[in-house]
């Protein structure tokens, strides 16, 4: 909900015009294949991770906090980054041409120099020649850190819509 006074309105639209616009950038940095600098984006503690969906008959879906389609820190995140750039990941070559697609951006918690932020998902991904495309759905909660005039993705937990995915293999970044 947003606040009734005008100038507390203002800082509120103007703190998620700058979070989107972050997201934004980041999304064409992925999509652009500049990987190094999208990890310039990140905190040296930062936690990526995406949780298993568990689905249970009679029950609503749930997360498994056990297992994970990854769990990295930033320099496993590096490593992966490193191997893309190789020319000997397979599962890349040709590089998927990717769209990011972020919505319905909410900041749904503060702290000193951090922000939770959830955000809505798609992506889109082609590769080569190839008639078939991919998609993947979900939400994202990030923990974006204050880092200067900008912020830095310090934790991102990515829950998949699907049970499971229907891709060839995980290799580009959600």
């Amino acid at each position: 909900m947003l606040p009734q006074d005008p100038n507390r309105l203002i800082e509120e639209l103007w703190l998620r015009h700058q979070i989107e616009q972050w997201l934004y950038q980041e999304a064409a940095l992925l999509d652009g294949w500049r990987l190094n600098e999208w990890l310039d984006l990140l905190t040296e503690d930062c936690r990526y991770l995406a949780p298993l969906r568990v689905n249970r008959e009679g029950e609503s879906p749930e997360l498994s906090w056990d297992f994970y389609l990854f769990e990295d820190d930033k320099e496993t995140l590096r490593l992966r980054v490193e191997r893309l750039q190789t020319g000997f990941a397979w599962a890349e070559d040709p590089p998927s041409r990717t769209r990011h697609f972020v919505s319905n951006v909410r900041v749904t918690a503060r702290r000193e120099m951090e922000l939770e932020v959830h955000s809505d998902f798609l992506v889109y991904r082609s590769r080569g020649a190839e008639a078939g495309v991919e998609w993947v759905a979900g939400e994202r909660r990030d923990t974006l850190r204050q880092e200067g005039e900008s912020f830095k993705l310090a934790q991102r937990i990515i829950i998949v819509d699907q049970a499971s995915l229907n891709l060839r293999n995980l290799a580009f970044l959600l």
